[in-house]
């Protein structure tokens, strides 16, 4: 695997050590952006069920040479950069083994039900009372407290409850899901918001604290405009499919050889928007002059630019209006979209050594963050389950000294 080299840059958080003791997405998600950033992430796995649940998430699977994957494609998706040692903590063994581990680390992440650690001694109480200054953060379905706080939340549960669903689908459709995880990921990206703000806190004063996060809080968090269009307004938000409750239009219309996007962010791009198109008589239409006007009147406006597109492909719209400064574009399918020469100048997908796999490599979605100084890397593939304990103390021991050099 690629490992760190005096030619490899260190990260921005190059000798913290993580203690990940979370699975499926949400705290991986989380660990998974230290770990590119630089911290050093030792993922603690319960050997009973082999390890995380993700690792039986398939197909598909990279291929190894054992032919015994546990590499998942949706594990991979949030567990580069880290180590994987197997412990069950519910032996006193392996209970001491993780707390030696936090003993030294910087960050402790779970995601067990509230109380579910206090009988291991691996509680935020007991950790945090062992460690003043180690940051602890708790990542659960609806929070530490609540009514709900022992209730289990799942992604597609914290999307239901949060009120995103309610939003998501074709306006006379059912509820729809996002088609990803996105309730488990944001509440990753706010876990590690969350300790970075503790650990500048930490360095400042010496002092750790407990960061209590849970899947619902970060979806209703995330509901953005619709949520205060409501508190606003107390009306409740409908599903409008893809159409936005505050612009017209921004929209997807049908064209004569598929869909196309159409984002009209101002009044002045509507009236470029109407002058490519010839339409110049509903860029003078009082009813659509103004975004206000145009919101007003949807549905004529909507059904104007259908008939307009008809006789359009895609790419000319596309061409037409990006000549004019307005916002359009195509959309693309997963294959097309981490394929197009803008993925590939950016670095949207990369390719990892895995000795492990028949391919000795495997393919990931790249980090978007771009830093100047010090930049991401990519240091280790997502391990198999357990394939670092032999070299634990180590990797302890090489990043203690890490530290004090």
């Amino acid at each position: 695997m690629m490992a760190h080299s005096e030619h490899t840059p260190k990260g921005a958080l190059d000798g913290l050590l993580v203690l990940d003791l979370s699975r499926i997405l949400a705290g991986p998600t989380a660990t998974q952006l230290l770990g590119d950033l630089g911290a050093t992430v030792i993922k603690i796995e319960n050997p009973k069920t082999g390890g995380d649940d993700t690792r039986s998430w398939g197909p598909p699977y990279a291929e190894t040479h054992d032919g015994k994957s546990d590499l998942s494609a949706y594990y991979m998706a949030a567990n580069r950069n880290k180590y994987s040692v197997g412990a069950d903590i519910s032996t006193k063994e392996g209970a001491d083994l993780v707390r030696s581990i936090a003993a030294q680390a910087d960050v402790v992440i779970e995601n067990y039900k509230p109380g579910g650690l206090d009988k291991y001694g691996l509680d935020h109480a007991t950790l945090c009372a062992e460690r003043p200054d180690l940051v602890y953060c708790s990542i659960s379905g609806f929070g530490q407290t609540g009514p709900n706080r022992s209730v289990l939340g799942y992604d597609l549960m914290a999307q239901g409850y949060g009120g995103i669903m309610s939003l998501t689908g074709a306006a006379e459709g059912p509820p729809m899901k996002v088609g990803v995880g996105i309730a488990d990921v944001m509440c990753g990206m706010y876990a590690t918001i969350g300790i970075l703000a503790a650990l500048r806190h930490r360095d400042a004063t010496g002092e750790g604290q407990h960061i209590d996060l849970s899947l619902v809080d970060s979806q209703m968090a995330w509901l953005i405009n619709e949520g205060t269009n409501f508190l606003a307004s107390d009306k409740a938000p409908i599903r409008r499919g893809n159409a936005h409750p505050n612009i017209v239009p921004y929209d997807v219309f049908p064209t004569s050889d598929g869909h196309v996007i159409i984002a009209v962010g101002n009044d002045s791009q509507f009236q470029r928007f109407c002058k490519a198109f010839g339409r110049e008589d509903l860029g003078g239409d009082a009813r659509f002059v103004t975004n206000p006007d145009r919101i007003a009147n949807r549905v004529p406006l909507t059904k104007a630019i259908t008939e307009t597109f008809e006789a359009y492909e895609t790419a000319k719209i596309v061409s037409m209006l990006t000549e004019v400064n307005v916002p359009s574009g195509p959309i693309h399918t997963v294959a097309e979209a981490l394929s197009s020469d803008q993925a590939i100048a950016r670095g949207n997908v990369v390719a990892v050594e895995n000795p492990e796999t028949t391919a000795g490599k495997v393919r990931l979605l790249g980090n978007p963050l771009k830093f100047s100084k010090t930049p991401v890397t990519y240091r280790r593939a997502p391990p198999r389950f357990d394939q670092d304990k032999n070299r634990l103390s180590d990797l302890l021991a090489r990043l203690t000294v890490r530290r004090k050099g």
